[in-house]
């Protein structure tokens, strides 16, 4: 049986998505009431050698994000709206889908790694070079918290964030071995050290060192270094995360990553009995189908 801190997971369209060692689970609160279930094992790409060898494994980590935590979404909105088929299975999103996360993904990078650069590159003259990435690191900080903030105003948001906080909260408690109930749950934080967000902060942060390194190249380096070098941020800043979470003990290690726990306080809310019992419910389908997969 895999350990307790082999499991992570996300938020989805209300419920939770959990991966295992060998599996994946998503629980959703369907508009019945009633709560959706579905997993599936995953490849080698996810679990074979690779998946532990270090650098190389925050590479896969972040595909594994991209294509997962995209099917986990499609998978629960469809059921979150009661979009299903004959068969009682989701429908797929289909082309206009796929358009929209191609779009918003081109959103994304342009937004966080591109604007920064396009904002600051009139600098260039005035200031050294690291002053410079620096800055751009700053600001490309600011909007990821600002972006943050933006969206955490919406009702809908806040209820994805319920649901993160209740992933959080079931986790920790499976981690320490209690009880997966409601009330054994409602004892822990909300807050986890392995959270995507706190790698999101790490990546922004992770950047200003790895650009820092290139100088002050032309233009139209900054802006192709700041897309091609995402795998290879994501690679350091996925190791980093992975050893704070383990070395949580030492007071240094916990005062050096605060500021990725303090900023679940805007990502996370405190989830009420029912968004507790849908992360039971997918944290439970992946112990179980982990165990089978180990079995095999």
């Amino acid at each position: 049986m895999p350990s307790p801190s082999t499991y992570g997971g996300q938020a989805v369209i209300e419920g939770v998505m959990i991966r295992g060692a060998r599996a994946m689970a998503i629980a959703v609160r369907r508009p019945d009431g009633s709560i959706a279930l579905t997993s599936e094992h995953l490849g080698s790409i996810y679990t074979g050698t690779v998946r532990r060898v270090p650098l190389l494994r925050g590479i896969i980590v972040l595909w594994e994000t991209l294509v997962l935590g995209m099917k986990a979404l499609t998978w629960s909105a469809a059921m979150a709206a009661d979009e299903v088929d004959e068969h009682g299975e989701a429908k797929s999103m289909g082309l206009a889908g796929w358009l929209g996360v191609i779009v918003s993904m081109t959103f994304g990078v342009g937004l966080f790694f591109l604007v920064p650069v396009l904002g600051t590159t009139w600098l260039t003259p005035y200031l050294p070079g690291f002053v410079v990435v620096l800055i751009e690191g700053l600001v490309r900080l600011v909007l990821l918290v600002g972006y943050i903030w933006l969206i955490s105003r919406s009702e809908d948001i806040q209820r994805v964030f319920q649901y993160h906080g209740a992933e959080h909260m079931t986790i920790h408690a499976f981690e320490q071995g209690r009880e997966l109930t409601v009330q054994a749950i409602r004892r822990f934080a909300k807050e986890h050290p392995r959270c995507g967000t706190s790698f999101l902060l790490t990546v922004g942060i992770v950047a200003i060192f790895v650009f820092a390194l290139l100088g002050d190249p032309p233009l139209w380096w900054r802006l192709t270094s700041r897309v091609v070098l995402v795998p290879v941020i994501a690679a350091i800043a996925y190791e980093t995360i992975r050893f704070a979470s383990f070395h949580q003990h030492l007071p240094i290690v916990r005062w050096l990553f605060a500021g990725n726990i303090a900023l679940q306080y805007l990502t996370t809310r405190v989830p009420d009995d029912e968004q507790i019992q849908v992360a039971i419910a997918s944290l439970e389908r992946a112990v179980a189908e982990d165990r089978r997969a180990s079995a095999v």
